[in-house]
């Protein structure tokens, strides 16, 4: 039988180890069902890894996958300088568009573009299903049936937030600032990013503007072919 006390190293080691957060039901899978702790003592023995983990530089924390060992946000600006690269920098027309998904969900581009008065970059949109941080979840009954798209698991995770009921309510935000600053976002480095990145927004979509005209154009081109070829047979 174990106790306590082993239950709790245990679930330390699992959690440190395995680098990404795990579930009740994952820790449980840890042991021989014979052995198998009750869910009520493995939460117990979390709170006891959580009290512990006070006055340390890290904590363990719930978020929507799970359970995870994390560095304390205040020791962030140390931590961090570990990696060379330099964090994600991301664009307000990125960081409304999400904001939007967030709280509007299920929403789709021609409503985000319609509150936020612009078009929603595709570039934008292709970002954010690729940091996984939003995805399609249905299509809208009109015509057309443009998709839907809501947040996920990964979303929640990288904020911090166990379930969508974290978020700051919109009454406590009163721009877009103000969010920046409730999840987190680099706010030294938004208005610097917000040029770099629109300029890369607005090169990627002349480039798939380009492509599209070039594609067009060949398949007219080879419509013309075509048409020229079945007039020469036509005339033998």
């Amino acid at each position: 039988m174990i106790d306590a006390q082993q239950l709790q190293r245990i679930l330390e080691g699992a959690l440190m180890a395995a680098g990404k957060p795990l579930t009740l039901a994952q820790l449980a899978e840890l042991f021989d069902e014979q052995q198998r702790p009750a869910a009520n003592e493995i939460r117990d023995a979390l709170a006891q890894i959580e009290r512990d983990c006070e006055g340390r530089g890290y904590e363990l924390k719930v978020v929507a996958s799970g359970y995870r060992f994390q560095v304390r946000e205040e020791f962030a600006p140390w931590v961090g300088r570990l990696w060379d690269e330099k964090p994600q920098r991301y664009s307000r027309a990125l960081l409304e568009t999400l904001a939007l998904i967030a709280y509007r969900q299920p929403i789709t581009r021609g409503d985000i573009e319609e509150i936020r008065g612009v078009a929603v970059s595709s570039h934008i949109v292709k970002t954010l299903l690729e940091r996984e941080w939003v995805r399609v979840v249905g299509h809208k009954d009109v015509p057309g049936r443009p998709a839907m798209y809501a947040t996920t698991r990964q979303f929640l995770d990288y904020f911090n937030l166990s379930n969508l009921d974290e978020l700051p309510s919109l009454a406590e935000i009163a721009d877009l600032d103000s969010l920046n600053s409730e999840l987190q976002f680099d706010k030294d480095n938004l208005a610097e990013a917000s040029a770099e990145s629109n300029t890369a927004e607005a090169e990627a979509e002349a480039e798939a503007e380009a492509e599209a005209e070039a594609e067009a154009e060949a398949e007219a081109e080879a419509k013309l072919v075509d048409e020229d070829d079945t007039m020469t047979e036509i005339k033998h």
